[in-house]
């Protein structure tokens, strides 16, 4: 909705406002923790404290069903509301028949954000404290400044997209990310807290920067009557094969190489590598026309066979 609503020119800078929003949601998760974990005992902490965050999101589920009520549509689809697209058409069906090419690529390029996202912010704290000993409130505190980079990072991939194009500015996120893989656990092993907080808030400032294209490279990627559901789709499905089992996976790599994380290592890079490949391979788009929509006469014969 935001992208719909603004200029073609300044899609870029919404796009990396709506990549700020995790790193945000991040800061806020672990300063409570950390402040819960230096007030609670262990035990306490593992019994109830953890669960404390989790009932105080409640709040935000309620701010946030207020904000949807009180936003108009955007001038997008409200055009299409007077088509006879929306009488045919079902968005996730047509997404799938008519769309799964740019569905397939987005959700590929978005496997290696997602599961670096996920390293990053879930398995790397318990890497630190379980297998390097670094004390549970030093974790904390180092999420939070490496989320302060990723809020930059985000606005950086947003408003560098909107100069250079979609393509481009996800290359130097993704060739950055890349980079770092290499030397993050290293540095990570000196247990020294200023290098460690540097890596990591390169490392997440250069995964949100992809993140905060990422808005609008999907929104870009449909037409209007499937954008939603194109976008969910590679969205999910990136999460779902590759950000959510990350830390699972992480976890037994790490435990068959005998504490080595050479294993989550490789198998980041392979995620990487594919999803550059999807960046360098699809088309660019900044500047599209975001209130193109499939013909009715696609839709309909389709849908009448």
């Amino acid at each position: 909705m935001a992208l719909e609503h603004a200029s073609p020119d300044r899609r870029g800078k919404y796009s990396g406002v709506l990549g700020t929003c995790s790193p945000l949601s991040q800061i806020l998760a672990n300063a409570l923790l950390f402040l819960l974990s230096s007030q609670l005992a262990p035990a306490d902490f593992e019994s109830y404290g953890w669960r404390i965050p989790f009932v105080l999101s409640f709040i935000l589920v309620a701010v946030g069903l207020y904000i949807r009520v009180k936003v108009s549509e955007t001038p997008a689809f409200v055009a299409l509301e007077h088509t006879k697209v929306v009488e045919v058409g079902s968005p996730l069906r047509d997404a799938i028949r008519f769309h799964w090419q740019p569905v397939l690529r987005w959700m590929l390029f978005f496997c290696g954000p997602a599961a670096i996202f996920y390293l990053i912010v879930v398995f790397s704290l318990s890497y630190l404290t379980n297998q390097l000993g670094v004390p549970t409130q030093t974790g904390f505190a180092l999420l939070m400044g490496a989320n302060v980079c990723a809020i930059i990072g985000a606005m950086a991939g947003g408003l560098l997209s909107d100069r250079i194009g979609r393509k481009n500015a996800l290359a130097v996120g993704s060739v950055a990310t890349l980079i770092i893989l290499f030397v993050y656990f290293p540095i990570l092993e000196t247990k020294s807290f200023i290098p460690m907080l540097i890596i990591m808030g390169l490392f997440l400032g250069f995964t949100q920067f992809q993140s905060g294209i990422q808005p609008v490279a999907f929104a870009e990627a449909f037409p209007t009557n499937v954008r939603y559901s194109g976008s969910a789709l590679a969205y999910t499905g990136a999460n779902l094969i590759a950000g959510g089992p990350m830390p699972v996976l992480a976890v037994w790599l790490v435990s068959l190489s005998g504490g080595s994380p050479s294993g989550v290592v490789a198998l980041c890079v392979a995620w990487n590598l594919l999803s550059l490949a999807m960046i360098l391979t699809a088309p660019e788009t900044r500047g599209i026309d975001l209130n193109q929509i499939d013909s009715l006469r696609m839709i309909a014969g389709k849908a009448a066979t």
